[in-house]
């Protein structure tokens, strides 16, 4: 008899759920469940006062709901029996974080709570901690912080620090009242099991965890503020595991919700673009993982950690066990191409393309593929939404930013032996040919589109173990339930050589604006904000 597992994928506007064969990872059902709130950024459920700028919640009752829809409609559409369901995973945006009570209570569900915006989970685009952000990175600096070189020298204002901040600056009675903080993926599967632990990707990636020396210390805490100097050892326990570890099996109660046998196992969760990178295939040092959408980011493993330029993050343990993981990006990509479509197409190309029936974007790449390397005369820097890592033609701007990346981590000894990249823009291949002749490198493309939904029944099946059925580690499971890439782009050796010299312009112009020599940017940035 067949054995499954369910990937649990929590995004930002929906949860998705996927039942995986776990010998040849077949995805044989897959149910979405909108979240009836959505991203609450105008005002709470119920309410007509405004948020204020920047914020961003979201409702945990919309993340149980989910559940209760999703599983119980996968069971029903496969026919699956659930004795045939071994494991569960989840992935979950982050950081995604909120106030809770120690019996797993989230603030917005208590009545004396439920209409202050600061008791509520704060999505992970949250942006109004800037501010706060802008503390800890300046104190951190200051003090000479160890931790901060494996965060590129510069944290979030997504991240948790500045968030818990916020709360105290802004809400002390919601910090007092709050007993933990803790992550949505942890929280669910808090729900779920019964038990609260801390998974290794989402503490080491956004709350600064080190399996080594632990969080940031109670000195550099309390110097942000007083009330913040016991975060980690009040608001923050529980002991950490990595992805895909057994933290324990679905209660009685649970069970009966969903339909599932008392004591399933549930794998430590994992951030959404992590699992992600395991659903992509990616679970073994030197292949990097490019997920290709609005910006881009950067996964890949190594078997020692190192501190590289500009990256957003080192975990050990972070996306597999036993390896470091790191993470890197470009702030902007899709947005960039979107930016050139939407200004500065010319009319007679917006009415070939009606004439056509075709996109802007497939007629200008179907153009841009008949000119060789260099032709155009133009060079552009990809930094039309910052530059989130390291520091006309976009296609090629964008790559040129990929493999500073990628040679930010070589020069470290980190290698990059080939890529695998997933995500909407994969579907460009004249992009996707840029991209290997100007690195140089391999690119896969990831056979699985769905890719974290996959990465999180990896998780689960690990979870699960060999003995019943699943997996002893993510590697075995990786190599078993991803399938083949849907294709391989090789670079042009012609095209890599001209490339060669039109990069060398680039990083001219990355040192010249980025690097200190001219800071005509962020003067005009100042300026603006003036």
């Amino acid at each position: 008899m067949n054995k499954y597992s369910i990937g649990l994928d929590y995004g930002t506007a929906s949860a998705r759920g996927v039942l995986v064969d776990i010998l040849s990872g077949e995805s044989i059902t897959t149910v979405a469940h909108p979240y009836a709130d959505g991203v609450i950024d105008q005002s709470l459920p119920g309410e007509d006062a405004p948020l204020p700028a920047d914020w961003a919640l979201q409702n945990p009752a919309n993340w149980l709901d989910a559940l209760e829809e999703i599983i119980p409609a996968l069971l029903a559409e496969s026919g699956v029996s659930a004795q045939d369901v071994i494991g569960i995973g989840i992935d979950f945006t982050a950081c995604t974080i909120l106030p809770a009570t120690m019996d797993g209570a989230p603030l917005c569900f208590i009545d004396k709570y439920r209409h202050h915006p600061h008791a509520w989970a704060k999505l992970w685009k949250h942006h109004a901690a800037q501010s706060q952000a802008d503390k800890v990175n300046k104190l951190a600096s200051e003090t000479g912080e160890s931790w901060l070189a494996r965060y590129g020298g510069k944290i979030s204002s997504e991240w948790f620090i500045p968030k818990a901040l916020q709360v105290i600056e802004e809400a002390p009675e919601i910090f007092e009242a709050a007993e933990t903080f803790v992550e949505g993926c942890d929280w669910v599967a808090w729900q779920l099991t019964g038990k609260l632990i801390r998974n290794t990707c989402a503490a080491g990636y956004k709350a600064n965890w080190h399996k080594t020396s632990g969080f940031p210390s109670s000195e550099f805490l309390g110097a942000l503020h007083p009330q913040l100097k016991n975060l980690y050892t009040e608001k923050f326990t529980s002991a950490t595991f990595a992805p895909g570890t057994n933290i324990g099996g679905i209660t009685s109660e649970w069970a009966e919700k969903l339909g599932l046998e008392v004591g399933t196992p549930v794998g430590a969760p994992i951030i959404d673009a992590h699992s992600a990178t395991i659903g992509g295939g990616v679970s073994q040092p030197g292949t990097m993982f490019m997920i290709m959408g609005t910006s881009t980011c950067h996964m890949l493993m190594a078997e020692e950690e190192v501190l590289v330029e500009g990256i957003s993050g080192v975990v050990e343990d972070g996306i597999v066990p036993g390896l470091f993981g790191y993470e890197a990006g470009q702030a902007g990509v899709g947005d960039i191409f979107g930016w050139f479509v939407e200004n500065a197409v010319p009319p007679a190309y917006h009415l070939e393309a009606d004439e056509r029936g075709i996109s802007l974007h497939t007629l200008l790449a179907e153009k841009a593929s008949k000119q060789k390397p260099g032709e155009s005369g133009l060079l552009a820097l990809d930094w039309w939404n910052g530059n989130r890592s390291t520091l006309v033609d976009a296609n090629e701007a964008t790559a040129f930013g990929t493999r500073m990346i990628i040679e930010a981590f070589t020069q470290q000894k980190v290698a990059v032996q080939n890529i695998v990249a997933g995500g909407g823009l994969t579907k460009n291949e004249f992009l996707i040919q840029i991209y290997a002749d100007i690195t140089g490198r391999e690119i896969a493309i990831a056979g699985e589109e769905q890719a974290s939904a996959l990465g999180a029944a990896i998780l689960g099946a690990v979870a699960a173990g060999k003995k019943a059925g699943g997996y002893d580690s993510v590697q075995e499971a990786v190599s078993k339930m991803t399938p083949s890439p849907k294709r391989v782009f090789h670079p042009n050796k012609k095209n890599a050589l001209i490339y060669e010299q039109i990069y060398a312009e680039y990083q001219r112009l990355y040192d010249y604006f980025g690097r200190g020599e001219n800071n005509v940017m962020k003067t005009l940035r100042q300026l603006r904000k003036v």
